[in-house]
């Protein structure tokens, strides 16, 4: 290892001298006591790059509100199904499908996935860097368009009249630390029982009283998810409908009735450890153990568009995964990496390439969203439309603008219909795919 080198005082002393001679630095500070970094480096011009009109428009309901919870996953993939039943039914007005019953079976899944992941882990030691890892994260709110079918298949959906939210759905971190510490405690009881000795169908004891004790919390939290329930609404001409005793699963598969398989996952990870055109998969991402596997196929960004581009003119709106935290007025609603000039206002350099920021953990997926609209030029994107789930108060009644260069920096996921890619991409849909790491970036969850 190289010696680490310290700041000299003889450094310290030309950083000083050089600081104070710059009159625009002096200018900044001054500026800065009473502004903060984005108001004094606000580029006027980017909004009215982006306005608010797209050649393709996707008509959809009004957005959803995922309160101060992680759930935008889940809302995001709610919000591209209630379109399909809002079309086939006519319903008028808003409608929503329950985010609280599939939040509730997403935990309970989550929590079953992490007390079979420390039994698995039983012989390495805390230090493991896998084993710190499942301890790190434990059970967090974000998810993976793959979890959520896994949910569903399994499930079922229903309207959100049938499981309402409560406050704790709407405002998970009380329940989220408690629910952690519990899993904390049973894979250190199960490791201790393992050193002492005991029998596995001890161990196994121990688990299913850290679930059973785990289900009642989420309970409690959320409410008791229905068995039946009724499907009602009133479509377009005023006409009232009512379906009664409808399971869950039933809603799904006779009323929704899409094969959520034919969606598959792309991203756009230009790293060199995943060659485009193959799929991967995360070591220990997931939630319903023998539900769908996670996976994903690497796309460069042209194809990856393309895919997109189809989708939407079909009419079919697209789930998709950002880093929402990167150059963006969440207030005024537009992502633009044009928006703020950070390098001009600082005299730093901060040219960062998509690899980079991938490989130093810069930027990762974090949040998860709908793309209803894009406007083209010469059939190329110039910015997109946005179906966010922070309620409507922001933006333009919720809905948000990126650019299309904010688009290629920060968009790593998508969701589409496996019918619009290429045919030698259908073809690698069939290969296994490399695992990889815990803590890779495409492990990341959109929160």
């Amino acid at each position: 290892m190289t010696k680490m080198k310290a700041i000299s005082s003889e450094e310290l002393a030309k950083l000083s001298v050089d600081y104070l001679a710059d009159a625009k630095a002096r200018v900044v500070r001054n500026a800065l006591t009473v502004n903060d970094l984005g108001g004094i480096s606000r580029v006027f011009d980017a909004t009215a790059a982006n306005p608010d009109y797209f050649s393709i428009n996707i008509k959809t309901l009004p957005v959803t509100n995922q309160m101060a919870s992680g759930r935008c996953w889940l809302f995001a993939s709610l919000n591209v199904l209630r379109e399909i039943i809002v079309k086939k039914y006519k319903i008028d007005g808003q409608f929503e499908l329950s985010q609280n019953y599939m939040a509730f079976y997403d935990k309970l899944e989550k929590a079953n996935f992490f007390l079979e992941a420390a039994l698995a882990e039983l012989e390495a030691p805390f230090g493991d860097e896998t084993v710190r890892y499942l301890m790190e994260t434990a059970v967090g709110d974000g998810g993976q368009w793959d979890m959520f079918v896994s949910l569903v298949k399994k499930y079922g959906i229903c309207p959100k009249s049938a499981m309402p939210e409560t406050y704790q759905s709407s405002h998970t971190r009380a329940m989220n630390g408690l629910l952690n510490k519990r899993l904390r405690k049973f894979a250190a009881d199960a490791k201790r029982m393992h050193a002492d000795g005991e029998k596995m169908a001890e161990i196994h004891k121990a688990k299913d009283q850290a679930l059973k004790e785990v289900y009642s919390l989420i309970c409690s939290c959320f409410g008791v998810p229905p068995q039946k329930f009724t499907f009602e609404f009133y479509d377009k001409k005023g006409a009232y409908h009512s379906f009664r005793d409808v399971t869950p699963q039933e809603f799904y598969e006779k009323y929704l009735s899409v094969d959520l398989d034919d969606y598959v996952g792309i991203i756009n990870g230009p790293t060199q450890d995943k060659p485009f055109h193959k799929m991967y998969t995360v070591k220990y991402l997931g939630n319903v153990i023998d539900g769908n596997p996670i996976s994903f196929l690497n796309l460069p960004m042209e194809d990856f568009k393309e895919a997109i581009l189809k989708q939407m003119k079909a009419g079919e709106p697209v789930w998709f995964g950002c880093d929402c935290g990167k150059e963006g007025d969440r207030e005024k609603g537009l992502w633009d990496d044009q928006l703020f000039d950070y390098a001009g206002t600082f005299d730093m350099d901060l040219t960062f390439s998509k690899e980079d920021m991938l490989d130093t953990r810069e930027s990762a997926m974090n949040h998860a969203m709908v793309l209803t609209g894009v406007n083209l030029v010469d059939d190329k994107p110039t910015r997109w439309k946005i179906e966010n789930s922070w309620g409507d108060k922001m933006a333009n009644k919720g809905y948000y603008i990126c650019s299309d260069t904010w688009f290629d920096k920060y968009v790593f996921e998508a969701v589409v219909n496996k019918k619009y890619l290429s045919a030698a991409d259908k073809k690698v849909l069939k290969q296994k795919p490399t695992e990889l790491k815990p803590w890779d970036p495409f492990g990341s969850l959109a929160d």
